[in-house]
């Protein structure tokens, strides 16, 4: 998974949390479901550093959406994993579950 593919632990939670939020992956929303599933907490700065990387990377897009009361006219992004993304995220899974194969009895107490 080398070049484009190459996905750092927290761009994977990201892409993910991205795909679980749907319609309503927003900034402020990525960073409370990554805090609420995972207990990571995030900077602004640091979430939209690795969405940028991400985005630079052909991994996520965003739509601007109507800035609603209180933004001052700022938009707000709303953020998709795009279909390179989901390939990328298939085949970290895949390489995951061959990886935790056979080891649940040691995690287990068993033996190694």
């Amino acid at each position: 998974m080398g070049g484009r593919s190459s996905l750092g632990e927290f761009e994977q939670l990201v892409l993910l949390v991205i795909v679980r939020l749907g319609e309503d992956a927003f900034g402020p929303e990525i960073a409370e479901e990554l805090d609420r599933s995972v207990g990571r907490s995030v900077t602004r700065g640091a979430l939209y550093s690795t969405l940028n990387r991400l985005e630079g990377k052909g991994l996520v897009r965003w739509k601007a959406r109507d800035p609603g009361e209180g933004r001052k006219g700022h938009i707000r992004r709303c953020f998709r994993v795009t279909e390179a993304g989901l390939e990328v995220l298939r085949l970290r899974r895949q390489a995951l579950l061959r990886l935790w194969d056979g080891i649940e009895g040691v995690l287990a107490g068993g033996s190694e």
